[in-house]
């Protein structure tokens, strides 16, 4: 599988007050005890929410990182470590914590050589995978299914650099070595999370916030497929907060994570987002094979489509469902994803990273037009 099909700073007062009033209400019924947390990362995409999750519930986080993403961010209760994966870990040396998060993971041996030194320092490592370990998601997988094969000279050898010239083709089966690993050296003592697409504010793949942005815009929007056509994704808040919570509760075991809880289709999908946004688009639907001649493609032009991959955007989360995963609402990603969008600096919205440009979109619905087989969806 292709894997630019796997793979904010400035957050509302009313986010804030909400995310308060949540854990509030959760730490009522379930009082947890504090607990001091590693996270590997945390200054990326869904760190810096398990960060204020984490210490919204009383627990003392430590972050490991370089440094360079974001400055100045991090909470002054944070404990900031500094450091490398590849090769500069000596500031984790002689500490203990209950839990370790392993956020940016992809490279086995990041994983081997944290584990050499965090190994009887740490109770519990949590790795956060991806569903493209999977060799096979044409069937919609559940976590016992086979995984996939790296077939390069020496995993332990390889580079961000070497996976990235070879297309991505190496990420899934790294990630499931990097599971092995974890397994390997902590094992009974591992929770190992396999997130979909995750989306919402502090996304920088823009991969489901072209949806908001281009429907906001209103006007005739080229949609793909059918309306049935299922699509997955999880927002990065709901799963950072779940991380947490199944850390709390020493967890352990292998989880999808994505969502939602029952299947949703991508008219659903872009019926709620204009819900959400009380746009006056309106959606033009283009089949799978008429996307196919005019080379628009499922996942970077069409993003969150699964295109001729439907099976992907069926993954069995029961497992997750069964151990208290919860989404908040559509419209409430959708419209704290404009959100966080329209706060970023002017060259960073002059162009989304993911969906097809206005440009090549009026063409494609020329086209359409032309051909007569399109269905217009109000």
């Amino acid at each position: 599988m292709n894997t630019t099909r796997r793979h904010f700073i400035k957050t509302s007062a009313f986010s804030v007050v909400a995310l308060s009033a949540r854990s509030t209400t959760l730490l009522a019924q379930n009082p947890v005890k504090p607990s001091r947390i590693l996270i590997l990362g945390g200054t990326g995409f869904t760190g810096p929410f398990q960060i204020k999750y984490a210490l919204s519930r009383g627990h003392r986080v430590t972050v490991f990182n370089r440094g360079k993403t974001h400055p100045g961010e991090l909470p002054k209760e944070v404990e900031q470590l500094i450091g490398d994966r590849n090769g500069q870990l000596e500031a984790l040396k002689g500490k203990q914590w209950d839990v370790c998060i392993d956020n940016p993971t992809t490279l086995p041996a990041w994983v081997r050589d944290a584990a050499q030194i965090l190994k009887g320092n740490v109770g519990r490592y949590v790795f956060i995978s991806t569903i493209s370990v999977y060799a096979d998601t044409s069937t919609g997988p559940d976590e016992n299914a086979p995984l996939a094969k790296y077939e390069g000279t020496d995993p332990f050898k390889e580079t961000l650099e070497a996976m990235k010239a070879t297309g991505y083709k190496t990420y899934g089966p790294l990630k499931a070595l990097s599971e092995q690993e974890t397994q390997k050296w902590f094992p009974n003592k591992s929770l190992i999370i396999r997130p979909g697409l995750i989306v919402g504010p502090r996304d920088e793949t823009d991969r489901f916030t072209y949806w908001p942005v281009r429907i906001e815009r209103g006007g005739e929007v080229l949609a793909p497929g059918n309306p049935s056509d299922p699509v997955q994704f999880i927002d990065g808040r709901d799963l950072a907060e779940w991380t947490i919570r199944m850390s709390e509760k020493g967890e352990t075991g292998i989880y999808n994570a994505t969502g939602p809880a029952k299947e949703l289709g991508i008219g659903g999908m872009l019926d709620g987002i204009k819900g959400a946004l009380n746009s006056k688009a309106t959606f033009t639907w283009a089949d799978a094979e008429f996307l196919k001649q005019q080379k628009v493609e499922a996942w970077s032009d069409m993003p969150v489509w699964a295109g001729d991959e439907l099976g992907m955007s069926r993954t069995n989360i029961s497992r997750a469902l069964a151990k208290g995963l919860t989404f908040r609402p559509l419209a409430d990603t959708a419209r704290d994803t404009v959100a966080w969008f329209k706060a970023q600096k002017p060259e960073r919205q002059a162009k989304l990273r993911a969906g097809i440009t206005p440009e090549r979109e009026a063409e494609v619905l020329a086209a359409l037009h032309k051909q007569g087989g399109m269905t217009k969806h109000e």
